[in-house]
């Protein structure tokens, strides 16, 4: 009887099928460059580093009870920050499907707004003082707090002028998306209204329970009146990009209604502004100049958008 000899695989031909290669070894990438990511790594990996392996500094910070105090609110800090990334990108993603992205319109949006950050620096450090600066102040704080109460009544009216003006195919197609672009402006505007009522009643609640609390209790009450407020104020941070930019996900009812939007709230913001602090600082010709140059190079910006919209990618109004 002849022998077979062996394959150069060295396996008999009635071992049964090879088993399955391990996936190859994923390529080290740094923390930080991951947390720019939009998946953020688990909080057991970010302990267990690169070796895969708890540190001996990790492991002394979370056996040392003295440490406590700063350990664990950064590890739940973290947790809190991940979990709101998750649902923020979930609802606003940064590139949501089917929208046109041109890059050589968002390289001229970061200049311009690079550009107007210098010239109201500038102006400030050359012809304002201490009452110009604090007014300054005062309008970015009022902006960041109605920027949302404005932006909702501008975008619904943009929106109602742009069906009003569409097709009626387009209406269809538009009619179909509003919901879920409805349903995500309602998400942050109502994680917007819940700040400060979550606030008002956390407060009440530590002020009526501060005489009956012991030592392990006040740490109990703090976390569970303020870890929801952190986490609203987490999922805002990570949703406010790309809901202001893409004006709530409707740019996948029609392309142009961010760039309309971003005009309409420019415009709104300016008068505003206006009213409340005046003119920018400084002679007469160059106040007025200021105040213009930053809705008018916006509008410009907005219209030039549309424009490559229309016709580099065919979008038309009313289609």
């Amino acid at each position: 009887m002849s022998i077979d000899a062996p394959r150069p695989s060295g396996r008999s031909p009635y071992d049964g099928p090879a088993p399955a290669s391990a996936p190859p070894p994923r390529a080290y990438t740094p923390l930080w460059r991951r947390l720019r990511e939009d998946e953020w790594p688990p909080l057991g990996e970010v302990l267990r580093g690169r070796r895969g392996q708890i540190s001996p500094g990790v492991i002394l910070a979370l056996a040392v009870p003295c440490l406590w105090w700063l350990t664990v609110p950064l590890l739940i800090g973290y947790q809190m920050a991940r979990t709101a990334r998750l649902l923020a990108r979930r609802i606003f993603p940064v590139r949501p499907e089917g929208v046109i992205e041109d890059r050589e319109v968002l390289r001229v949006q970061r200049v311009r707004a690079w550009v107007a950050v210098v010239m109201s620096v500038a102006l400030l450090a050359v012809f304002g003082g201490w009452k110009d600066m604090a007014d300054a102040g005062s309008q970015v704080t009022q902006r960041m707090i109605f920027a949302p109460w404005v932006a909702l009544p501008s975008a619904a009216v943009t929106v109602a002028l742009l069906f009003w003006a569409a097709g009626s195919g387009a209406r269809r197609t538009m009619r179909t998306k509003l919901w879920p672009a409805c349903r995500s402006a309602l998400w942050f505007f109502g994680a917007w209204v819940l700040v400060p009522l979550w606030a008002v009643m956390a407060f009440k609640a530590m002020s009526v329970a501060s005489g009956h609390l012991g030592p392990l209790t006040t740490p109990l009450l703090l976390f569970v009146c303020w870890t929801p407020f952190w986490w609203l104020i987490f999922f805002l941070g990570f949703a406010s990009g790309p809901a202001l930019r893409h004006a709530f996900n409707l740019s996948t009812l029609h392309p142009v209604l961010p760039a309309l939007v971003t005009t309409v709230l420019v415009w709104a913001f300016a008068l505003l502004g206006l009213r409340s602090g005046g003119l920018p600082p400084g002679p007469a010709p160059l106040a007025v100049c200021a105040f213009l140059g930053g809705p008018v190079s916006v509008t410009a910006v907005a219209w030039w958008e549309i424009h490559r919209l229309r016709h580099r990618h065919g979008v038309r109004w009313r289609g």
